[in-house]
């Protein structure tokens, strides 16, 4: 047996590894191969076990293929699909190269890594998966109009194959982090961007996060390792948001 975690390169995919490596042997996904190798490291480092797949998950070939090897050598019985890309802008200053970049990975990359792991689950009548979400894809966010389309459509997708696969045993579930500290959030906001996250705008229709800081990544890990674990045997096709409040 496997868990899959896809974005592991970095940020809140790394800290998902690392928790859920802490179960038994994780499968680790990303096309930065020498972040892959980073977080493979500390897994190992901190007792775990982890082998690693180099894919770019916007390839629906590259990911099937992928998937198959995976499942040559050990089932999947978990999947947390960590994996996203960020494009921020006004919605009319958008390209269609922007929009592309961002379904390709934040939507179909979705599709091709939840099908194909979620089919196999399907046969054997168990498996428990949880998408990375957004709460851009709960609630609109300026500057964030292309990022939370990708990741609303996403929700909804996956929130629809949970309802298809109740009765299969098979577990669907969605976590939607808000401002978190990492390289995507910094790349984002930039030197400061915390404090402003927790501050809000509301000329930009930001709420402020009443429990005063940005969530660390292993605050999402945290929620994701519930979900894909058995004390979550009752909860499917719901959107977790872990935003310290951020978005009501």
């Amino acid at each position: 047996m496997t868990t899959v975690v896809t974005g592991a390169a970095s940020g809140i995919g790394r800290a998902t590894a690392l928790r859920l490596a802490a179960g038994g042997p994780v499968t680790l996904v990303d096309r930065d191969a020498s972040g892959l190798a980073e977080t493979a490291c500390a897994v190992v480092a901190a007792g775990g076990a982890a082998t690693t797949f180099v894919v770019d998950l916007a390839d629906a070939d590259a990911v099937a293929s992928a998937v198959e090897e995976i499942e040559t050598v050990a089932p999947v019985t978990a999947l947390a699909h960590c994996a996203g890309v960020l494009v921020t802008g006004p919605v009319l200053d958008a390209t269609a190269d922007d929009w592309r970049a961002v379904l390709d990975v934040n939507l179909m990359g979705v599709i091709h890594t939840v099908t194909a792991v979620a089919r196999r689950m399907a046969e054997r009548g168990s498996g428990a998966v949880v998408v990375v979400g957004s709460n851009a894809g709960v609630a609109p966010r300026v500057g964030l109009g292309v990022y939370g389309a990708a990741k609303a459509a996403a929700h909804m997708a996956v929130r629809a194959l949970a309802l298809e696969l109740g009765g299969r045993g098979v577990r669907v579930n969605v976590v939607a982090p808000g401002s978190t500290d990492t390289p995507m959030q910094a790349a984002f906001g930039g030197a400061g961007a915390a404090a402003a996250a927790v501050a809000g705008d509301l000329a930009r229709h930001r709420l402020g996060i009443p429990l005063g800081r940005i969530a660390d990544p292993d605050d999402i890990a945290c929620a994701v390792e519930y979900l894909l674990s058995p004390g979550a045997r009752h909860i499917t096709a719901q959107v977790v948001t872990v935003d310290g409040g951020a978005t009501t």
